[in-house]
């Protein structure tokens, strides 16, 4: 890695919806990881989750948009969008390793993500061209990537709120408005998502 490159984290997720737990753990990160900013990339649809569950992938993405706009160490990416679905992260990675070549690339996930990794297309070519930033996610079990060279784990606050508890919430018309911020849970309200 040249000494001028960014150091860039990369937060995937549907965000469906983006809450505080990701805002957390995403200034968790920032704060105690060498990095010089965060992207929230949003995937229109994920391989390995029920598309039936998921908010139109533009309104997500808005979301995040409303989420972040107001810290300038966040950035939104929606490269995602203008690719095949469903996304796969190591077609999306070397695309923006392609377009953004001053911008040294750190993948985050959860230990639940990481516990999953075998199932990720090409997940032993991600650990050979990228690294990994594995924070705690649910209690999961050593994995086999856990001693790899391109794997650190940073122990950040275990946020126990999830996109699929609030979205349970909203159904059942339950207050969930500090879940968020304030103008996602007005967005929400406003477009009527999540059965609300």
């Amino acid at each position: 890695m040249n000494a001028s490159q960014t150091k860039t984290g990369l937060l995937f997720g549907s965000f469906n919806p983006v809450h505080i737990g990701h805002l957390i753990i995403a200034e968790f990160i920032l704060s105690h990881a060498a990095l010089d900013e965060i992207w929230f990339v949003v995937s229109p649809q994920n391989p390995l989750k029920e598309i039936d569950t998921l908010a139109i992938a533009e309104q997500r993405l808005e979301m995040v948009k409303l989420a972040v706009a107001k810290d300038l160490r966040f950035r939104v990416c929606e490269i995602e969008f203008s690719m095949p679905t469903p996304s796969y992260t190591i077609h999306t990675l070397m695309l923006l390793s392609q377009k953004y070549a001053r911008r040294d690339f750190t993948l985050i996930i959860g230990t639940d993500g990481l516990a999953d990794f075998h199932r990720w297309k090409d997940y032993r070519l991600i650990l050979e061209k990228y690294n990994l930033l594995v924070y705690p996610r649910f209690p999961v079990k050593k994995t086999l990537y856990d001693d790899h060279p391109s794997v650190m784990h940073i122990s950040a606050p275990n946020i126990e709120i999830s996109s699929s508890y609030i979205r349970q919430h909203l159904k059942e018309k339950k207050d969930v408005r500090y879940m968020m911020p304030e103008a996602v849970y007005q967005y929400i309200l406003e477009k009527k998502l999540y059965g609300c």
